[in-house]
């Protein structure tokens, strides 16, 4: 396989004008082919190592729920957990030009959010400080010209292809269930108390966690944005548009929204991934083109219907996420 596609990426996280701690967590990995020889005949030293380039990415944010014990210990073992799981466990895929390959990545992704799910309860079951700790979690598996999305929770991931701006995500919110529901508009669900209240997360004591699921199409000059709702409370979709096609580079657009999001009053933690795919004259790492058919820009996987709210009470549970057994707990 040919090296022809480039991936500028950078991550940055901030505690907020406000909040004492900082509960989200973030990683930006490179994937590659490797082997490290032991003895050959071959004109190789012995322990030397070989790679054939970077062929993807693993991006991640995670955002430790407030107002829950240690929500910054969930998200910090939920990045944790998937990072070993596709390191050490996870079948690693080059190819997957054929729909069977495409929905044995997503099953194998699945399986990474389990691996967080079951660090998470088994910290809190050990110790009793972590007991009802949760935490979102939003990735991205890139392998040129695809990116693979998982999701829960309410911090997204956005696609930007140039004037265009679209959220990949949606939010696990209660508020967000009932306006796709039709029983509220966006705005009004955006200003609700139940905008604030989860309805799938990765926790220790709510119902095994509900992914979204998305296999995107990318193409040269897409950006993908990885970010907690730190950043998007306080910057709209088309101020962050605004600030990507300012260009730059991975790192200069990260630092400006964070910084925006600060200089709007930095509520909460902000944290921040970008990756660019420019053309072949730009850019800081390659990746090697996997087999692949053409598919729509983005699809679910499995295509799967918009989850059915119960009627909900008059007032919010007390903390943050519904648990499950309350009417706010939309399984």
């Amino acid at each position: 396989m040919s090296t022809t596609r480039h991936l500028d990426v950078h991550g940055l996280t901030d505690p907020g004008r406000v909040r004492e701690s900082n509960e989200d967590h973030f990683l930006v990995a490179h994937l590659s082919k490797a082997m490290t020889v032991e003895e050959s005949s071959l004109d190789l030293a012995d322990g030397q190592s070989l790679a054939s380039g970077r062929v993807g990415g693993l991006l991640l944010v995670a955002d430790g729920v407030a107002g829950r014990a240690s929500g910054g210990r969930a998200s910090e073992l939920a990045v944790e957990a998937v990072r070993h799981h596709v390191l050490h466990t996870m079948p690693w895929f080059f190819r997957v030009g054929v729909e069977e390959d495409r929905d044995r990545l997503a099953d194998a992704l699945r399986r990474a959010l389990d691996a967080s799910t079951k660090a998470v309860r088994a910290a809190a079951g050990r110790d009793a400080g972590c007991r009802g700790m949760a935490t979102t979690l939003t990735m991205a598996y890139v392998l040129w010209p695809r990116a693979w999305i998982v999701h829960v929770g309410d911090s997204r991931c956005y696609h930007v292809r140039g004037p265009r701006i679209e959220a990949i995500t949606r939010d696990h919110t209660v508020a967000r269930s009932l306006a796709d529901e039709g029983r509220m508009t966006l705005e009004e669900a955006s200003r609700s108390r139940l905008d604030h209240v989860l309805w799938n997360a990765i926790g220790a004591d709510v119902d095994e966690p509900e992914p979204d699921i998305h296999c995107l199409n990318l193409r040269v000059g897409d950006a993908l944005i990885l970010c907690t709702d730190g950043l998007t409370r306080h910057v709209p979709d088309d101020a962050i548009l605004d600030v990507v096609r300012s260009g730059g580079g991975a790192r200069p657009i990260t630092e400006r929204l964070v910084r925006n999001a600060l200089d709007a009053g930095g509520e909460d933690n902000v944290t921040v991934v970008t990756a660019l795919f420019p053309r072949d004259d730009g850019g800081s790492e390659r990746l090697s083109p996997v087999d692949a058919a053409p598919t729509p820009s983005a699809r679910p996987l499995p295509e799967a219907p918009p989850p059915t709210p119960r009627t909900p009470p008059a007032a919010p549970s007390d903390g943050p996420v519904a648990p499950a057994s309350s009417e706010l707990a939309l399984r």
